[in-house]
């Protein structure tokens, strides 16, 4: 059992876990939910021993495997299927030594073990992974080091699935995943034999994929039997409990104090009024459980609709060079109430239709007739470095609109989210959400007649996905997703359009029929039957030294973001073991102090480095298709 005793864990001078407690029983599919900030991977790290509780503890069995998706991704020149079978230390240890043992006795112990942790099944199971998670079976056998650096996240989950801990912890694995992806971890993660907690928003993975949720609420733990729409249920029932009781609890004491106020001041009842006095000193609150709204999505209408279709495409074919197209034939119709999601694996082409559509690619040929005054929103993850840091919502919003009154500006900034203060906060200083939310409200602040976003989610927790969920179903006009949420396209879109091969069709079925269409096609790429996985058309879009030529400097970002995590992790878990000082703060108060902000600056940088590794990483897997 996982027992988390009376925890309280501090982060910079902010408490983050204040006396928290669950237990958490062996073999149980958890998932931890909670705002952004609220100290969800914090506890990861307590549980790991990677940082250091104020108080209480966290007992863990002596004979439990933790494992954890690394920070890091993996490089090398080591095969992918190389990667991940080492990280089986135990298997490695075992098939080296068997190479040198002598004692008959040791060698026939070595063999009972490598038998009974089936491994010499390892490679198979190893490849049924990575086969999984998109890779075919030639791309099993490249070096790691070819991959960017999405990709190779891809293979660090693929290590820590393969491991198969006994207490697996996952957290937000989805980000680095497409659609076909998740679906393969949901079923993959519903079937995990062990104990499992995952740090997730993506719904529909909690529906699936857990028989639990841990709610971090309020410096609080608090474990709810079931998925996330029975813990959403159970939760709301609470709320409504608690107001129930504060109600009642209020009336009590009105009723109480009225007693005393009447009757203290007579002697034949001040022994009964003293009584009700000692009651009310007795009557604890109610402490409510506290919901904070998220503030709505506001997405502007268009001034009129336009006469359908507002974009039709015959015969066209699009790509980066010249007599290599990446889609081919594409014969589409766009209309004013079309709500369409693009399926199909990374690397089939979504991104390149999306930019045709958005007119940020221009067609070999072909012909694509748009309607007069068409406006199109354009939405990608890779576009908030397109932000200034050194600008605010304010000023964004401001250079759009250089002759507006000040009081319409503010209001227009307040309407995409950011009031009061917050309106002239540095761009550096936004969290990933923040500037998702901005950079939307810059992109559809015209009013478009059509909006696309491409995976629009990965930095929303679940209460602002549903914020996002209800701005697309009341905007009016035309909206393309391509999303790895498939709730947010269950909630959103009535049309899905395929991906694949070159070419983009109408699926023929539901987001259901997608999901099982997927996971037969994983379940044969395992045997190497994958013939047409994003990975096999990627090898040869990479032979051409040009489009390696183009992508160095992506390459490059990812790489110095890479090592700026490295250095500022490594600074991180130093000023971890010095704030973890019995006694600092009492007996060198100025030093704490100074070593809390260090800690603090620190922990905003890597937040940087990780929202740039990120943006540089989806821009060079953008730049790849």
């Amino acid at each position: 059992m996982l027992a988390i005793d009376d925890l309280s864990v501090r982060v910079a001078g902010r408490l983050l876990l204040d006396h928290a407690s669950a237990r958490i029983a062996p073999g149980s599919r958890v998932g931890m939910v909670g705002r952004n900030g609220s100290g969800k991977s914090t506890l990861f790290n307590v549980i790991t021993g990677d940082f250091s509780a104020e108080t209480g503890n966290i007992e863990i069995p002596p004979r439990w495997r933790i494992g954890r998706l690394a920070q890091e991704a993996p490089d090398g020149p080591e095969s992918l299927v190389e990667v991940v079978l080492k990280a089986d230390s135990e298997r490695a240890a075992l098939l080296a030594e068997a190479e040198t043992a002598q004692d008959p006795q040791r060698i026939a112990d070595i063999q009972t073990r490598l038998a009974d942790i089936g491994a010499y099944a390892a490679p198979a199971r190893a490849a049924s992974i990575l086969a999984g998670l998109g890779f075919s079976a030639a791309d099993q056998q490249r070096p790691c080091s070819e991959f960017s650096g999405g990709w190779r996240m891809r293979v660090a989950l693929a290590a820590v699935l393969f491991m198969q801990p006994d207490l697996l912890l996952l957290d937000e694995p989805t980000n680095y995943l497409d659609l076909e992806g998740t679906l393969w971890l949901q079923d993959h993660l519903a079937k995990y034999p062990h104990t499992l907690v995952i740090i997730s928003h993506d719904r529909d993975l909690l529906d699936s994929s857990v028989n639990f949720i841990l709610s971090l609420e309020a410096t609080k733990l608090t474990l709810y039997r079931g998925n996330y729409s029975a813990f959403e249920k159970a939760r709301d029932d609470r709320i409504q409990l608690d107001q129930k009781m504060i109600k009642k609890q209020d009336a009590q004491r009105k009723h109480l104090q009225a007693f005393v106020d009447r009757f203290k001041a007579k002697a034949s009842k001040a022994t009964q009024a003293q009584s009700r006095v000692k009651m009310l000193e007795k009557m604890k609150p109610i402490t409510a459980l506290v919901i904070d709204d998220v503030q709505p999505i506001v997405i502007p209408e268009p001034d009129k609709l336009l006469s359908p279709p507002i974009i039709a495409i015959d015969d066209v074919d699009v790509g980066y060079e010249p007599g290599r197209p990446i889609l081919h034939d594409l014969a589409l119709r766009i209309d004013n109430d079309d709500r369409i999601a693009l399926l199909g694996s990374n690397g089939n082409g979504k991104s390149t239709l999306v930019k045709l559509i958005a007119s940020r690619l221009k067609p070999f040929s072909g012909t694509i007739t748009r309607a007069e005054k068409l406006k199109v929103a354009y939405f990608a993850q890779h576009q908030l470095d397109e932000l200034d840091p050194d600008g605010s919502p304010y000023s964004h919003i401001r250079e759009l609109v250089p002759d507006e009154a000040e009081a319409k500006v503010r209001a227009r900034v307040g309407a995409i989210g950011f009031s009061g203060q917050t309106a002239d906060t540095k761009i550096a200083k936004l969290s990933g959400g923040e500037k998702a939310r901005l950079m939307l409200g810059l992109a559809t602040f015209q009013g478009p007649h059509l909006l696309i976003l491409d995976e629009p989610t990965n930095h929303l927790d679940i209460d602002s996905r549903a914020a996002l969920i209800e701005a697309l179903n009341d905007f009016p006009g035309a909206v393309i997703l391509v999303s790895h949420d498939r709730h947010l396209l269950a909630a959103c879109v009535d049309r899905l359009w395929l991906v694949s091969g070159g070419e983009v069709h109408p699926f023929d079925g539901d987001l259901d029929d997608y999901r099982r269409a997927i996971l037969q096609d994983r379940e044969r790429g395992a045997s190497g039957s994958a013939k047409n996985s994003p990975g096999a058309r990627s090898e040869k879009r990479k032979m051409s030294a040009e489009r390696r030529a183009e992508t160095a400097p992506l390459r490059q970002r990812v790489q110095r973001a890479e090592a700026a995590m490295k250095r500022l992790a490594s600074e991180i878990e130093r000023l971890d073991r010095s704030l973890a000082e019995a006694g600092l703060f009492t007996r060198e108060p100025r030093r704490g102090a100074a070593l809390a902000q260090e800690r603090a600056a620190a922990a905003k940088a890597l937040s940087a480095a990780e929202e740039e590794w990120l943006q540089a990483s989806t821009a060079f897997d953008a730049a790849n298709l």
